[in-house]
């Protein structure tokens, strides 16, 4: 079983940045795609981005594309999500997941594994 655990959120003003890292657990990591999804309030979940077990593959949504980057160290287990130029529309709870490779991870059906979120608030 893969245990999840994100940090980095925060209050950030409009043009500023923030780096969340995801925290895996688990000698099976390297094994999944790991995707970053958000939720704002009153709105559906939806996929930001996504990387491969072996970091070949990289996804984004249109609305992150050229902002934010995503990587991932095995070694260490984690998985990163760098956000650049915030905007309020990026305000969010942030999940950190995790899918069996092959899959479709544009969906948030694709993902096993969740953790519980961190908060990003971007001020206009």
């Amino acid at each position: 079983q893969v245990q999840l655990v994100e940090s980095g959120g925060g209050l950030v003003q409009a043009g500023g940045s923030l780096r969340l890292s995801c925290a895996a657990s688990g000698r099976t990591f390297s094994n999944y795609a790991m995707g970053w999804l958000r939720q704002a309030p009153g709105k559906e979940r939806e996929f930001v981005a996504a990387i491969s077990w072996t970091g070949a593959n990289i996804y984004y949504a249109d609305s992150v594309k050229g902002r934010f980057t995503i990587s991932r160290d095995n070694a260490k287990n984690a998985v990163y999500l760098q956000m650049n130029s915030l905007k309020p529309e990026d305000t969010a709870v942030y999940y950190c997941a995790a899918g069996i490779r092959g899959r479709n991870y544009y969906l948030l059906g694709s993902y096993d594994y969740w953790g519980q979120g961190t908060q990003v608030t971007v001020s206009s």
